[in-house]
């Protein structure tokens, strides 16, 4: 599943709740201190949208975005996408990252993270039926012109909370 550029049109509009959401999430330190800002989240996290400028805050030694910077703005987005998305019933968990620096970040930068029904279906039906799962997801951080500068896949472990009752079937 991979990101979209910056002027991708929204998939649902954003609810008052997820505008207070998206307003305390980018006052939460550990995320401000990324210099990224959440600019977007869909009624029902099925898209949420980052930009991260170059600026003193996130600017390295040789003038570009810091790469630290880079994966910070998008870490926690899956994940926290996944526990809205799937409910009460299930643990969801960041296991593994890795990011790939496709070319400097010179201006400011943006991910659209999208997570379809489909995918939501597929990961409750393998925890429900192997207690446990783990799937990957990938978002690219791209220039206005989408150009990529950077590729990450994460991976994340959901398995269903124990003495959560079990889904009818």
């Amino acid at each position: 599943m991979a990101a979209c550029g910056p002027m991708q049109p929204r998939a649902m509009r954003e609810s008052l709740r997820s505008r207070v959401q998206r307003f305390a999430f980018n006052l939460f330190p550990a995320y401000r201190g990324t210099g990224a800002r959440v600019t977007f989240i869909a009624s029902d996290y099925s898209e949420v949208r980052i930009e991260l400028p170059l600026s003193r805050r996130t600017r390295n030694y040789v003038g570009t975005i810091f790469g630290g910077s880079m994966y910070g703005a998008v870490d926690p987005m899956y994940m926290l996408m996944l526990i809205k998305r799937l409910g009460d019933d299930y643990i969801v968990w960041d296991k593994a990252a890795t990011i790939h620096f496709r070319r400097p970040g010179r201006g400011t930068l943006f991910a659209t993270f999208r997570l379809e029904q489909a995918d939501v279906d597929a990961v409750r039906q393998a925890a429900d039926e192997n207690g446990k799962t783990e799937r990957q997801f990938v978002v690219d951080l791209v220039d206005a012109g989408g150009v990529v500068h950077a590729h990450v896949e994460k991976l994340i472990y959901v398995r269903r909370k124990p003495g959560a009752p079990h889904p009818p079937g």
